[in-house]
């Protein structure tokens, strides 16, 4: 599983005043534990009007189950005061791990085999195993860099 950062923007219309969104943000943060979820605070009022976001972290393996949830929430703390939540972007924090560059390639519609090896230098080196028609699909470049951001590691891809 990885951490989601599930964006949702609770007042995309503007219509919560200073005090309902310190209220609602209040509210979220009651609710979160629902899920095992986790919010990065930050001060609702002082955002611009159109950029009122809010940043949930949630383990996940399904994206659209996510946003739903995400966005479920987030009614429930701000709805009541007039606001409709809009979901926004959903990225992931990555920690380097195995699963991580299982999610990059699930990202790109991959499966393949992840095998850890220590480099010479202290650092990890990742051979990452994919079928040759998977590669026909998407440029080897393209899924190169993906995980090497994710996985900040010397990284390999071998095909079957």
């Amino acid at each position: 599983m990885r951490t989601a950062v599930v964006r949702v923007n609770i007042d995309p219309e503007c219509v919560l005043t200073p005090e309902r969104l310190r209220e609602g943000m209040a509210i979220l943060l009651g609710l979160v534990g629902e899920i095992g979820a986790g919010v990065v605070e930050n001060n609702l009022a002082g955002m611009p009007g159109s950029r009122r976001e809010v940043a949930l972290l949630i383990e996940t393996g399904d994206v659209d189950a996510t946003k739903k949830a995400a966005i479920d929430l987030c009614d429930r703390a701000f709805g009541a005061f007039g606001a409709t939540p809009v979901a926004g972007v959903v990225t992931f924090i990555s920690r380097g791990t195995d699963n991580d560059a299982h999610g990059v390639l699930a990202g790109f519609g991959l499966t393949g085999e992840i095998v850890r090896t220590p480099g010479d230098d202290g650092f990890d080196i990742v051979h990452v195993t994919l079928r040759e028609a998977d590669l026909e699909r998407i440029p080897e470049s393209r899924i190169y860099t993906a995980l090497e951001a994710s996985l900040n590691c010397e990284v390999h891809i071998r095909t079957r």
